[in-house]
């Protein structure tokens, strides 16, 4: 029997930062589960050496960028997702492993088009800047408006001061009292 690690699990570890390419090092592991972290930066190509891996599961990160080309050498791939990052382009070729992926495996990504996406690759889509650039033109779109928070700054403000000079004109009294 073989001493090997069979798969590994890092889901729900709030990992960030981009993924090294050294796991794709990792040529007999049959499970990676990478979901639900803060990872960034694309996918590694790399992970097409990953060629007895079952189960790549990349879901609920950052990742922006193409999916690379390279996986569809995975030939063992069973379960493959990428839902909900910041993925753009096209999804891999329908062939092969990748055939049998269904929309979920891609969905959450707005800027991910294909099949067995619902979303035609010739339809002309804007890619936002991450993080968005501020408009300064437009006062609807702003987080906080900015009149709500100048008077909310002065109110504040004002009983503040009424309150200092509440407590001084007090402490002058008890003063006054105590001494006469």
């Amino acid at each position: 029997m073989a001493d090997y690690m069979c798969g590994i699990d890092l889901s729900y570890n709030e990992l960030s930062g981009e993924i090294p390419k050294e796991l794709g090092n990792l040529t007999e592991i049959h499970a990676l589960n990478l979901s639900h972290n803060h990872l960034t930066g694309a996918i590694p190509s790399e992970f097409s050496n990953l060629q007895n891996i079952e189960s790549l599961d990349l879901s609920y990160n950052n990742f922006t960028g193409s999916i690379p080309t390279q996986l569809l050498k995975l030939t063992t791939l069973a379960v493959f997702t990428v839902a909900h990052n910041n993925l753009t382009g096209r999804t891999p070729q329908r062939s092969a492993q990748f055939a049998t992926f269904n929309e979920s495996s891609y969905e959450g990504n707005p800027f991910l088009c294909g099949l067995p996406l619902n979303i035609s690759c010739t339809e002309a889509k804007e890619i936002p800047i991450y993080p968005p650039a501020p408009n300064c033109c437009e006062d609807d779109a702003s987080f906080l408006d900015m009149e709500a928070f100048y008077i909310s700054f002065l109110v504040a403000y004002a009983n503040v001061v009424v309150a200092v000079v509440v407590v001084l004109w007090m402490t002058s009294n008890i003063k006054v009292t105590l001494i006469t």
